[in-house]
């Protein structure tokens, strides 16, 4: 089974476990030949392969009574991975949510980090420094990226820490953020698992 990430800007293939990424705007759907599962975020590439009777858009599988109608496809995914647990998704944004017996008890939506240090940059050029992930949230800082780090993680992971466990982390920044919990893990893949489990569900239905 062929699974794919669309964002606005990449076409993530998913295929026994390997990676293919593509640019979005050059990408053609119509190369693909065999069924290929789908998410998507990216308007103008969902036109594209409207006429594509091989892709299907596993969203049409979700039960929206679970969730709230604004949520983000990518968030939902991730949440039908985990049937209990806390899921951090650490990319542009850093959402946090919240599983329990495979039904979702609600979340939270953060800064990602990238986005979080162009914020403070923007405030003033003395900011306009990098975050030190070595940094140890518990000891108040004495040098700018220090302080920039600990008044932004610290809440953040102590917020995280009181939601419960296990603890799911995902996205581009996971591992970066996996060095400020004492017990987590770290599934890149976890929405090509949440894909899954959904089109299985949706089989049996």
């Amino acid at each position: 089974m062929t699974l794919c990430d669309i964002g606005n800007t990449t076409v993530d293939l998913f295929y026994e476990g390997k990676h293919t990424k593509y640019n979005a705007t050059d990408f053609d759907p119509s190369s693909i030949l065999g069924d290929i599962y789908f998410v998507s975020v990216n308007r103008v590439f969902n036109e594209r392969i409207k006429k594509q009777s091989n892709w299907h858009d596993v969203s049409a599988l979700i039960d929206w009574n679970y969730y709230y109608p604004t949520m983000g496809i990518d968030r939902i995914m991730v949440c039908e991975a985990v049937h209990n647990g806390v899921i951090v998704d650490a990319g542009s944004a850093i959402t946090v949510d919240v599983m329990n017996a495979g039904v979702y008890q609600g979340g939270f939506i953060s800064l990602g980090l990238r986005s979080a240090q162009e914020a403070y940059a923007r405030l003033s050029p003395a900011l306009d420094v990098s975050f030190n992930f070595e940094v140890d949230l518990t000891i108040m800082a004495k040098n700018t990226p220090d302080a920039l780090t600990v008044g932004f993680l610290a809440p953040l992971i102590e917020k995280i820490e009181s939601l419960g466990k296990p603890l799911y982390l995902t996205g581009g920044d996971a591992r970066l953020l996996s060095r400020f919990f004492t017990e987590a893990t770290v599934e890149e893949d976890l929405i090509f698992t949440g894909m899954k489990k959904l089109i299985d569900k949706g089989s049996k239905c």
